[in-house]
């Protein structure tokens, strides 16, 4: 059981290529519903995306990075350290670019957010406010038909095919006489 005082940790080291970053999406995803922190996956998954793309698109050298997640005292923080020590930079409102937009969505999704350089290179970083929620009860549900209780149900109700004499067939439709 997650409590707000068991503080949680993960770290990924991997090669931030495109065919890498869709399925790191779906760890942190599955990560977070471990903490019980469903309702931060969108913007988590989105944040670590942008960070590592950055990592791909801007890192000289090799995009070898590690990712971490640490949730604790109702904080989640989600940092990627890479080898290059270029800090990167939040650029100002374009709004047609097609690049460049990435920290200030970081920003924009975070409570908070920064860098620092580190002997080998770099980590970027942000916060959300996180709480786990709760369990839900479990409660029974009712059994689904099975293939031997729906076979022996009739289908149709059971009806007589007889064939009709002349004076029913003007009254009524006759299955012997079609």
């Amino acid at each position: 059981m997650v409590t707000i005082d068991n503080p949680r940790k993960y770290s990924l080291r991997l090669d931030a290529t495109p065919d890498r970053i869709p399925q790191v999406r779906r760890i942190v995803a599955a990560h977070l519903r471990h903490w019980r922190l469903e309702n931060i996956i969108q913007p988590v998954s989105l944040g670590v995306c942008e960070l590592l793309t950055n990592v791909h698109r801007h890192a000289r050298g090799d995009h070898d990075c590690v990712l971490e997640l640490r949730w604790a005292r109702g904080r989640l923080t989600a940092s990627v350290a890479d080898t290059d020590p270029r800090l990167p930079r939040l650029r100002g409102p374009r709004p047609f670019a097609e690049r460049g937009r990435g920290l200030a969505l970081i920003a924009h999704l975070s409570d908070s957010w920064g860098t620092h350089t580190t002997p080998g290179g770099k980590v970027v970083w942000f916060t959300l406010k996180a709480q786990p929620q709760a369990l839900r009860p479990l409660r029974p549900l009712p059994p689904e038909p099975t293939l031997s209780t729906a076979a022996s149900a009739p289908a149709l109700p059971p009806f007589d095919i007889q064939p009709c004499t002349r004076d029913e067939q003007d009254d009524a439709w006759c299955l012997s006489e079609t």
